[in-house]
């Protein structure tokens, strides 16, 4: 890390929905947004559902999305690091990103340190109480059986069924609910609450809410969810003392 230390967080872009056509813009924003990081980032964290479906078969994986991942070759290639954690819209990613981009993928939270600030860092769905409807989902697509027989399905049909679903259903998508529900209910803050009865973490730091919330948990101890680059277009930045949201204006 340099002194002037400053990693960068973004989460829930949901290229291809509602189609790649109509995400496009969204895609080139994004991407811009990325050519302007890369000038001082130390580090920059993905937090899931960058695609609003993404599934790897063995020698294929969804057409589009070239401005993106081009990017990221770049930005990786120059030896900034950057990290991956999967959302419920693309947790069927496998190694694609990893032998292709050498960008590490994460399939659950996990703890990173900067600056001698402890983070908890990850995608945030199937976290904490409650949403147990889709906790029993996402062991049904994760299971390895499901996977195999998803593979079956010719890639022209099982992408157009898949990014059907992933609109339609609100239960996937989860956008039903995109509104502050109050901390007693929102389930990535209980989550973080209970985290801390076992070890300090001066940072936790979601997606999936699609909804930018800075939330003080007491005990020197922050929840942060970067909302989504639909309505909002924020994300994060820690310069090694502090953590703000802003929004990308371009």
């Amino acid at each position: 890390m340099s002194q002037r230390l400053k990693i960068y967080f973004a989460s829930d872009q949901h290229l291809g929905a509602p189609t790649q056509e109509k995400s496009f813009p969204r895609e080139k924003k994004f991407v811009a947004w990325l050519d302007e990081v890369k000038k001082d980032a130390d580090a920059i964290f993905l937090l899931g559902d960058l695609f609003d479906f993404w599934f790897e078969y063995k020698t294929v994986v969804p057409k589009g999305f070239v401005r993106v991942l081009g990017k990221l070759a770049e930005i990786r290639d120059s030896g900034t690091p950057i990290y991956f954690f999967v959302g419920n819209h693309d947790l069927w990613m496998h190694d694609y990103f990893e032998k292709e981009l050498n960008i590490p993928v994460y399939h659950k939270p996990k703890e990173f340190t900067f600056n001698d600030k402890v983070f908890l860092i990850g995608h945030g769905d199937g976290l904490g109480p409650g949403d147990k409807g889709y906790k029993r989902m996402k062991k049904v697509f994760t299971n390895p059986f499901s996977k195999w027989l998803f593979r079956w399905f010719h890639p022209d049909l099982g992408v157009k069924l898949a990014q059907y679903l992933s609109v339609k259903n609100k239960l996937i998508s989860g956008d039903a609910d995109v509104r502050f529900l109050g901390q007693d209910n929102e389930w990535l803050v209980l989550y973080s609450k209970r985290k801390l009865e076992t070890k300090h973490y001066d940072y936790f730091v979601f997606g999936h809410r699609h909804l930018p919330m800075t939330i003080d948990l007491g005990q020197n101890s922050t929840y942060i969810n970067l909302g989504d680059w639909i309505g909002y277009f924020t994300y994060g930045v820690f310069d090694g003392e502090k953590f703000e949201l802003k929004e990308y204006k371009n």
